[in-house]
């Protein structure tokens, strides 16, 4: 009876040893190590790829933002997101999508509202669009609706109202959206994009002379 109570207390000191030693591995050793890796290599990718403008944060290049003026480049919709009522101070975004169908009468209507607006909000007294311009992530969100992203041709097609309402030249506006068009990643993957937090602080350096 002695030697099965020995028995036991050492199989739990061993279990107790195995504990201690994993959680010391797995819960500190190694997410030091990550943690120190990434910082080291790729520092403003691990700490949220911020963006900063005047020395300060204004947002990720990760996370598309809505509250840009008609001075500004606009971002894809945000269709299907609701607010997150538990964070009252940043008031973030529920990541997703509307989920309706391609023929869902919904969205269609929605898309064309969306188209309608696109080509009033970006005409201008000497440059009208055409509904035909319009590309498709003008006026459809992404899957998570969070898409930082717009295509260089919706961003073209913003240059004459951004042109216009910040009076610059449009050659210079298209200029900076050349500037900050990202190819395909690896060259095959993906489509070319513009970052459009990236593009709107370029703007408010070029207008504000910084």
């Amino acid at each position: 009876m002695n030697q099965s109570l020995v028995n036991t207390g050492r199989l739990l000191a061993a279990g107790l040893r195995a504990l201690l030693a994993l959680t010391l591995l797995t819960g500190v050793v190694y997410p030091l190590v990550v943690t120190g890796v990434a910082q080291a290599f790729l520092g403003h990718r691990a700490n949220g790829s911020e963006v900063r403008e005047g020395g300060r944060v204004v947002g990720s290049s990760l996370i598309g933002q809505q509250h840009y003026g008609l001075d500004y480049f606009q971002p894809r919709p945000a269709a299907g997101l609701g607010t997150n009522t538990l964070n009252t101070q940043y008031k973030l975004l529920i990541s997703g999508a509307t989920n309706l169908a391609a023929n869902n009468p919904g969205l269609v209507k929605a898309v064309e509202q969306a188209r309608a607006e696109v080509v009033r909000v970006n005409s201008t007294s000497d440059y009208k669009v055409k509904p035909s311009q319009v590309p498709a992530d003008a006026v459809t969100s992404s899957g998570s609706g969070l898409d930082p992203d717009i295509s260089p041709a919706y961003a073209l097609l913003q240059a004459h109202r951004v042109a216009e309402r910040n009076h610059l030249a449009v050659a210079r506006v298209e200029h900076l959206v050349r500037e900050h068009t990202e190819s395909r990643t690896l060259g095959f993957i993906g489509e070319p994009r513009v970052n459009v937090l990236q593009l709107n602080v370029a703007l408010r350096e070029l207008t504000t002379g910084r």
